[in-house]
């Protein structure tokens, strides 16, 4: 496995090699499929994508011995059709398979066979309309997509049926949303609903505070036949309030900070939770295009499993891949977490990332949870140290041609105490290597 591991970056550099001999001509037509759209009527576009990845890791559940590596396959079919100047509608079938993996599921969010992952009309247009409206099955993305995402880098992604209008006015924007997260099914179309009902509202506002926006938002959650913590069935009805802001300051500095805090109930248990994310970046002028990121994450744990008060917070439907550790390994639950980053451009068209991540329990009586949201290592009772552990990982992604795009990727996690306590404290490693390729539109 230490060699699978090795092999999207090696992948990464024989290429690199190949191309800093023969470089792609900058002026050359795309290849044929990829000007389909030149012969289709104007109202009609096309657009299909296939990726592949190749994932490999080793200390699987911090355990020694256990190691996977597989492949990912996802082929996406667009068709977008605009009859008039503000009404349009959009599909997206997707197909997702793994093969060759032998630890754990192969079920979503790694399978995911041919079904409907997008189907909407749209009234106006939802980048200059003053009030634009989408209907059907859709993404909801919202800011940096830390509770509200589509989860793209998953086999399967996400995406809701539901309704979403936008209001803007100079300065202003206003999201409202009525949905249901569509769920994977095996055997049977992909849908909605059973109980499952997200709404919300979501504010975008520059004209508040100079080179800055604001974003306030609020996302109710409801939900049935949960567990309680007594072990009694209840539904939930949990409200997500809260605020993102961004903005830029002098000297090549640019800042994000999102706070939110949960209050509801789950049957007989009451919520009461809370997260925060603070950031601060730098970037340096020079060819190199060096900038340094330092990152504060908080999100609260349960500190009684029994009492009837859920501490724990919940991420909601994020994009978390990457978000607290490129192995995924961590998720915005119970955790307190430090991340220092550095991306710089050594070569022009090759990006490097780098990471520092270290992590402890926001309470010691909770879990450790996973990026899919899934409680991954706990002591009973109580750990004895918080601390759980440190990642390093680094990113390379390139662009060959504007069809074309590969990208591969390594992290090593060191257990901390709590993981040598909860688990046999094995170290984690995982890697990748993945291609996009666009075909039926020229990128």
């Amino acid at each position: 496995m230490r060699t699978a591991l090795l092999c999207p970056l090696l992948l990464i550099f024989s290429v690199h090699s190949s191309l800093a001999q023969t470089p792609p001509p900058s002026n050359a037509p795309p290849p044929f499929p990829n000007r389909a759209n030149e012969v289709m009527p104007s109202w009609l576009r096309l657009r299909a994508e296939f990726r592949e990845r190749i994932e490999g890791s080793s200390g699987i559940q911090f355990a020694t011995d256990r190691e996977d590596g597989y492949f990912l396959s996802r082929l996406r079919l667009n068709a977008t059709i605009r009859p008039g100047r503000f009404i349009s509608g959009a599909v997206q079938a997707q197909d997702g398979r793994v093969a060759a993996k032998t630890v754990g599921s192969t079920a979503a969010p790694f399978t995911g066979t041919f079904d409907l992952r997008l189907a909407h009309m749209d009234l106006g247009n939802a980048a200059t309309s003053a009030v634009f409206a989408r209907f059907g099955r859709q993404e909801l993305v919202y800011g940096e997509q830390r509770l509200v995402g589509h989860s793209n880098w998953t086999n399967t992604a996400r995406s809701f049926d539901g309704a979403r209008a936008s209001f803007k006015k100079k300065g202003y924007q206003a999201d409202v949303f009525a949905a249901s997260v569509v769920r994977i099914q095996a055997d049977e179309f992909d849908k909605s609903g059973n109980g499952n009902r997200f709404l919300g509202a979501y504010g975008v506002v520059s004209a508040w505070v100079p080179k800055s926006t604001v974003e306030p938002f609020v996302f109710w959650r409801a939900d049935q036949e949960l567990r309680t913590e007594t072990g009694s069935i209840g539904d939930l009805g949990a409200t997500t309030t809260g605020v993102r802001w961004v903005g830029t300051l002098p000297k090549g500095l640019d800042y994000g900070l999102d706070m939110a805090i949960q209050r509801g109930s789950l049957g007989t248990d009451a919520v009461s939770a809370w997260a925060g994310h603070w950031q601060l970046r730098h970037t340096a002028s020079g060819s190199f295009a060096l900038r340094t990121t330092a990152e504060y994450n908080h999100a609260s744990g349960d500190a009684n499993p029994t009492d009837g008060t859920r501490g724990t917070f919940d991420q909601l439907y994020p994009t978390a891949h990457d978000k607290y550790g490129l192995a995924d390994q961590v998720g915005w639950k119970n955790v307190s977490h430090m991340r220092a980053g550095v991306e710089f451009t050594p070569r022009r068209g090759w990006p490097v990332t780098t990471n520092y991540h270290s992590w402890w329990l926001a309470d010691v009586h909770d879990a450790l949870y996973n990026a899919a949201s899934a409680a991954i290592a706990r002591v009973p009772g109580g750990a004895a140290e918080s601390h759980v552990g440190q990642e390093i990982d680094v990113q390379l992604t390139r662009a060959l041609w504007p069809q074309l795009q590969v990208s591969g990727g390594y992290a090593h996690i060191f257990p901390g105490g709590f993981l040598k306590e909860a688990t046999p404290g094995q170290s984690y490693s995982y890697g990748y290597f993945m291609a996009t390729y666009v075909f039926l539109a020229e990128r």
